[in-house]
């Protein structure tokens, strides 16, 4: 059986990252895909850890060439997530976590049939701010340009399966962990051939 691949995003600032690491860290057998961007890295981050930093022409030339599952373009910098890697997971039955935005994730979902989509909120637009701003990465300019997209992408939830406020990490982390558990659970119904119908029926 082929495996799983959730697909969490959400507002930028909304603390996805961190879920997604606490996530891994607690539940075996689980595969991260690292996305791609364009844009410098923050403090603490590490390439081909958190993104693979990559510049604009390797990445016009990688979506040229088709290797991305995904990619958008999002305050001013290009993402993408390399599809070989994922391909081969879930080939081998292996279950894939993906953390990619709201736009990325319209890519998948349209291009991808089988994937679980969770979309992770911000207890309020006014936490989210707050949050935006402790963080002291961006400038005051690009922290209105981030809640402006915060605002267009809370209108996407209905397109998504599971829907985790992100109100307390550790909460979070418990019903993120508890959307794998029960999808790993879930019985795959059978075509009357016998074939499986489900998450591998796309592969």
């Amino acid at each position: 059986m082929a495996g799983i691949l959730f697909v969490v995003s959400g507002p930028s600032g909304v603390g996805k990252s961190t879920i997604r690491k606490e996530v891994i860290r607690k539940c075996p057998g689980l595969k991260y895909s690292i996305s791609c961007t364009t844009r410098p890295p923050r403090e603490g981050e590490i390439d081909g850890v958190d993104y693979l930093f990559i510049d604009l022409p390797t990445f016009e030339k990688m979506k040229q060439q088709r290797e991305f599952l995904e990619w958008a373009k999002v305050h001013g910098n290009y993402y993408g997530t390399p599809r070989k890697p994922i391909e081969e997971w879930l080939k081998k039955g292996e279950d894939v976590i993906l953390e990619i935005d709201v736009q990325g994730a319209k890519q998948v979902k349209k291009n991808f049939e089988g994937g679980v989509f969770i979309f992770i909120a911000p207890p309020s637009l006014k936490t989210l701010e707050e949050r935006l701003k402790r963080r002291n990465t961006d400038r005051e300019d690009e922290i209105l340009l981030r809640m402006t997209n915060a605002r267009i992408e809370m209108q996407c939830i209905s397109d998504y399966d599971y829907l985790v406020v992100n109100d307390q990490l550790e909460k979070a982390v418990n019903k993120l962990l508890a959307i794998i558990i029960a999808e790993r659970c879930r019985i795959r119904k059978s075509h009357p051939s016998g074939g499986e119908k489900g998450n591998d029926s796309h592969r």
